[in-house]
């Protein structure tokens, strides 16, 4: 039974006669007002102040966009946060492009923000001066930091844009100027990855080797033509700044005309108005150069033509203040001859007390006292007996071994055992003959005995057996065999 109260209030819900409003749940109801929001507004660009922001660890960008009078929360993606073109900071002005939706868990609604722009110059120019403060602060600009620029650099390193007109300016200068080894690092001078592409080029000439195959510069310049604030913005970044003054090379900033700044201007150790003034002061004037080394060269002739002739005045002046050599000379030959003379007489002196001298001892010596040594010499000498005992056994000792080796000389003779009945064979030349074969190719041979010498013809006959020998022939006969038959 329903129970009604006042006012039509009820206790139970109840569907009411007539009517189509159906109850729809929370999430019905924020389904539905998402999709309204998102196919009503879904594509809108929103003007407003940043407020709030913060990037999350995933890479997402969480932000308000304010106005006087309202907030609009804000998120976008981190796909579309890596390609915004600047730092995004609470305080700048922005146009956020993207769709608005709602966020059922807090009943609230936001823009989902696929592209962040700067809100005008205005806004570009806050950020720049911003970033400026905080660099600065840091002592990137600081004075101390800068290099001198080398007077003639024998290698440039260039980082612009290979096609435009700025590196066929610059090298058109040069050319005129004094003409030098370039190496170009080609880049990006404006757009989306131009900016690391620049710092990069920085960074990579700071890393060439010394002896490399690339040679290192000894100047860096960074340069690009005019342009907007928006296309120099590259420059600004806060990445090319650092890059640019942790550079070890001496850098020329030269970025837009004249009237342009960029951060890459502060950090770098000279900023030139346009590249073609960075290239004129790369370099001397060739011309120049050698007019100021012909002007050096005159007056470092004239300047050593004056001091030669100065010396030569200052010397023939002194040497007038000088006395004359004689009078240099004179007292020191004064005394010389004085020094001689007395040197003559101290010798003659010399002499005459040693001749007094010698003459005394002479009158001393007497024949008397040679007679006395002599005399003590005599009579020790007469005291010293002789003994021939040692001589006479060393004698005897020489004649017994005189008398052993007479013996072994008459038993070790070659002719010694003719006299016990042995024979001596020799060959023509007189040599002992031992063997047959030796017997055989000398052929003639003398056999000696104790009593004489037969000679011998080997290849002869033997005697007969029974025979009696044959007389023996005179040596003028025809030679014996030995070793043949009859």
């Amino acid at each position: 039974m329903t129970q009604e109260f006042e006012g039509n209030a009820r206790l139970l819900a109840e569907a009411e006669a007539g009517s189509n409003a159906p109850a729809l749940s929370v999430s019905e109801i924020s389904g539905a007002l998402k999709r309204t929001v998102e196919d009503r507004f879904g594509h809108v660009r929103v003007r407003g102040e940043l407020s709030g922001f913060k990037r999350a660890a995933s890479g997402h960008l969480y932000f308000g966009l304010k106005d006087a009078d309202a907030r609009l929360d804000a998120v976008m993606w981190k796909g579309n946060a890596a390609r915004l073109p600047f730092a995004p900071e609470d305080g700048l002005e922005v146009i956020a492009t993207g769709k608005l939706t709602t966020y059922p868990g807090r009943s609230s609604y936001q823009i989902v923000a696929d592209r962040l722009e700067l809100a005008g110059e205005g806004a570009l120019m806050l950020l720049f001066e911003k970033l400026k403060a905080r660099l600065a602060a840091e002592g990137l600009f600081d004075g101390k930091r800068k290099q001198p620029i080398p007077y003639l650099p024998r290698t440039i390193g260039i980082v612009t844009s290979p096609t435009g007109a700025v590196i066929r300016d610059m090298m058109h200068r040069l050319e005129d100027r004094f003409p030098s080894h370039v190496v170009l690092w080609p880049v990006m001078v404006q757009g989306q990855g131009a900016a690391a592409q620049i710092a990069a080029a920085v960074r990579g000439f700071s890393a060439l080797p010394e002896n490399g195959p690339v040679a290192r510069p000894d100047l860096l310049i960074v340069a690009r033509g005019g342009g907007s604030i928006e296309d120099l913005w590259a420059f600004n970044e806060e990445e090319v700044v650092r890059a640019v003054a942790e550079c070890p090379i001496p850098l020329i900033s030269a970025v837009g005309h004249e009237t342009d700044t960029t951060l890459c201007d502060y950090a770098a150790d000279l900023r030139a108005p346009t590249p073609s003034a960075a290239a004129e002061m790369a370099v001397p004037v060739r011309l120049d150069l050698a007019e100021r080394l012909t002007g050096c060269d005159m007056r470092l002739t004239s300047g050593l033509r004056r001091l030669v002739q100065r010396s030569g005045e200052r010397l023939t002046h002194l040497t007038r203040l000088m006395p004359a050599a004689t009078e240099i000379v004179a007292n020191r030959q004064q005394r010389a001859d004085e020094l001689g003379e007395k040197l003559r007489r101290g010798l003659e002196r010399r002499a005459d007390l040693a001749r007094i001298a010698f003459v005394g001892t002479t009158a001393r010596l007497t024949p008397a006292l040679l007679k006395r040594p002599l005399e003590r010499q005599g009579d020790r000498l007469k005291a010293v007996r002789l003994s021939t005992a040692p001589l006479q056994r060393q004698l005897a000792d020489g004649r017994a071994r005189l008398a052993g080796l007479e013996r072994l000389l008459l038993s070790l003779h070659p002719e010694a055992p003719l006299a016990r009945g042995f024979a001596r064979v020799t060959g023509p030349d007189g040599k002992t003959i031992s063997s047959s074969a030796a017997a055989k190719t000398a052929r003639d041979l003398q056999i000696r005995f104790a009593d004489g010498t037969v000679d011998a013809l080997v290849g002869g006959s033997l005697p007969t057996a029974g025979k009696a020998p044959a007389a023996a022939k005179p040596a003028s006969s025809k030679q014996q065999d030995l070793f043949g038959s009859d």
